[in-house]
């Protein structure tokens, strides 16, 4: 197995790489910097289920720093005050530092199912839910920072379980337990190790940070504008409001059935309109120009009139 010195450099040289690559490609020299130091870190992050040793302690104390200061943008998104800012950040240190070691500590096994790609995955996605960036595009690049960092671990220790004596390749008991897809030996752990990975999966996509990075600004400010705009068409639909026009025209109906009537000669109209108030309630005189016309036009009297001939 691949001692802490070896863990460390590798990632770092594969750190240094990475951000290079990326400087390379366009990416800003802070971001570039930033996965680097993520690559670097996350080579030890597969090492925690080891639940003892300074190393571990180190790292765990490492984390719980690093990950407040990283969460600073979404706070600020949140709209949190200067003092709620370093409430929350005492708050995650905390349950960081002693919470999340001590759930190592007493629920994970050495080189069980956080040696693993889906643990990989699972460091990568809580990566691309805390790191902050302008763009999507360089969230994903300090996740797969991460995702780096932690495979280069994994690969060390397959081939630390390979070693050459006296001419011949000689395979450890441990070889096929950290590049490994489900544990063998427990069941509960690749329930727990894929149920956390469908989680973060679905806050992934949930996200309204990264929702809105991606184009989907509509729905990014929950369900309710969704609901009060369905709510406003069902609305208009009732009301006769059926077409996106009818808020621009409200007197299109009148404007059409005035241009019908038109086409009447005047002295039927006119006869057609004492007719129409002839037989109208007493007090009542209608005042939209609609009413006025559809009556004009429908209102068919018992006896013939000069509109009939």
């Amino acid at each position: 197995m691949a001692d802490f010195k070896t863990h460390i450099a590798a990632s770092t040289f594969a750190g240094i790489g990475y951000g290079a690559a990326g400087y390379v490609y366009g990416a800003p020299i802070s971001a570039c910097l930033v996965a680097g130091g993520l690559c670097s870190v996350s080579g030890m992050l597969p090492d925690l289920d080891s639940g003892s040793g300074r190393p571990v302690r180190e790292m765990m104390a490492f984390i719980a720093a690093v990950v407040p200061a990283l969460m600073i943008p979404r706070f600020l998104q949140m709209g949190l005050e200067p003092e709620a800012m370093a409430l929350a950040a005492a708050v995650l240190y905390l349950a960081i530092r002693f919470g999340v070691g001590e759930i190592f500590k007493r629920y994970t096994v050495h080189r069980g199912m956080w040696h693993s790609i889906p643990a990989m995955a699972v460091a990568a996605l809580l990566a691309l839910l805390v790191v902050s960036g302008d763009r999507i595009e360089i969230r994903l690049f300090k996740s797969g920072a991460v995702a780096l960092g932690f495979f280069t671990h994994l690969v060390l220790d397959e081939l630390w379980s390979l070693r050459i004596q006296r001419g011949r390749l000689r395979i450890k008991r441990s070889f096929g337990t950290a590049l490994k897809l489900w544990s063998r030996k427990s069941l509960w752990a690749n329930v727990s190790t894929y149920g956390k990975l469908i989680v973060l999966v679905a806050l992934v996509i949930g996200d309204p940070y990264i929702m809105q990075h991606l184009g989907f600004q509509e729905h990014t400010h929950g369900s309710e504008p969704w609901l009060k705009d369905v709510v406003g068409r069902g609305s208009g639909l009732f009301s006769g409001d059926r077409s996106p026009d009818a808020s621009r025209h409200p007197d299109a109906l009148g404007t059409a059935l005035d241009a019908l009537t038109n086409s009447i000669p005047a002295k039927d109209q006119d006869e057609a309109s004492r007719q129409t108030r002839a037989n109208e309630p007493v007090g009542t005189s209608p005042s939209a120009p609609a009413t006025r016309s559809a009556r004009r036009l429908f209102y068919y009297p018992t006896t013939e009139s000069p509109v009939r001939r």
